[in-house]
């Protein structure tokens, strides 16, 4: 009996030493394959049709890391479902680095507006590398309502309930939340006229057919330069590099608001830690170069730069944030 202790003694310790080794010895291929990394083409999903500012600056930062990694970066845009299509083709891809996502607002936003057609977790299936930036949404009127601030805005506002309308891009959509808490924090209320995308909201403005709209830097700086709109306030916290002269709607009588985009680049859930942190100091570096900088001025895009950990607590406060709101309006769509 003693001895058969002594068998199943040793026995037990020579397993557990193999699989100590067989750890060390994994740990350090994935460590090994980290380090050869990049060895081939990185796809960087953008989840939204080409054209609009998450695409303008995902292309810049990936023209910039390609350079520096010297490696090819191609961009694939797979729009469709507010984003949900292409971020799902990143959750479910092997996780070695070579598929990556690059989101805005709609990725911590769809969660709670989505929650059937979602066949992903936004937290769990995603390794967070950085966030590179933050848009800023600017809150503009046609010259018809005879508005130039938000505080006149909403003084306006006040007196006709109900009666002054806005566009949006669709239920659920960036212009949309953004236009709804404006309502609750500003005390006001604005009826919703919904259109078919940011594009058409923009031009129902441009045209006085609807007398407001949350818009994003790209594609509304042109007509406040014409003098077709005139821009109220900044949704951010802070003013915008490219237009300095125009107020925050928070210093504009709404304190604490902002409705800001957040941009940053995920990876699957499971990719090796080197990986994840030579991508953030690459992310970092790009960002950082004159022509990043000049990219992200024409386009209203401000640096805000972070570790993945810290991205990972953004995007939690965020999906919080918004799905509190969604859920206050009864926004869940089927």
């Amino acid at each position: 009996m003693r001895a058969w202790q002594l068998i199943q003694g040793t026995t037990g310790r020579m397993a557990l030493a193999c699989a100590v080794v067989v750890s060390v010895v994994l740990a350090g291929a994935v460590h090994a394959s980290a380090l050869d990394y990049p060895k081939k083409v990185i796809r960087l999903v953008v989840p939204f049709a080409a054209g609009g500012g998450t695409d303008v600056i995902a292309r810049q930062l990936a023209a910039h890391m390609a350079e520096s990694l010297k490696s090819p970066i191609i961009v694939d845009n797979r729009p469709g479902a507010n984003g949900i299509i292409g971020t799902e083709l990143v959750a479910k891809a092997p996780p070695d680095g070579y598929t990556l996502l690059f989101v805005s607002s709609p990725h911590s936003v769809n969660p709670s507006m989505y929650p059937k057609q979602i066949r992903y977790d936004t937290l769990r299936d995603f390794a967070p590398i950085a966030q590179a930036a933050t848009s800023g949404y600017i809150l503009v009127a046609h010259p018809s309502l005879g508005v130039k601030t938000v505080k006149e805005l909403i003084a306006l506002a006040k007196t006709r309930p109900d009666q002054i309308d806005y566009a949006s891009g669709g239920s659920g959509s960036s212009a949309h939340l953004a236009a709804e808490l404006f309502k609750q924090m500003a005390g006001v209320n604005l009826r919703e006229i919904p259109y078919k995308g940011a594009g058409p909201a923009l031009i129902a403005v441009v045209s006085g057919h609807t007398s407001l709209v949350f818009a994003n830097m790209l594609t509304v700086k042109p007509h406040i330069d014409s003098k077709r709109v005139i821009a109220l306030g900044i949704a951010s916290p802070k003013r915008s590099a490219a237009l300095p002269d125009i107020p925050t709607i928070a210093e504009s009588g709404v304190p604490g608001f902002s409705a800001d985009a957040i941009l940053g680049m995920l990876a699957p859930a499971k990719t090796p830690r080197p990986i994840i942190d030579l991508l953030n100091a690459e992310v970092h570096k790009a960002m950082r170069t004159p022509g990043m900088a000049e990219a992200m001025k024409k386009v209203g895009v401000e640096e805000a730069l972070s570790t993945p950990e810290e991205f990972g607590r953004t995007i939690e406060a965020e999906m919080n944030r918004w799905g509190k709101l969604v859920r206050s309006l009864n926004l869940q769509l089927e």
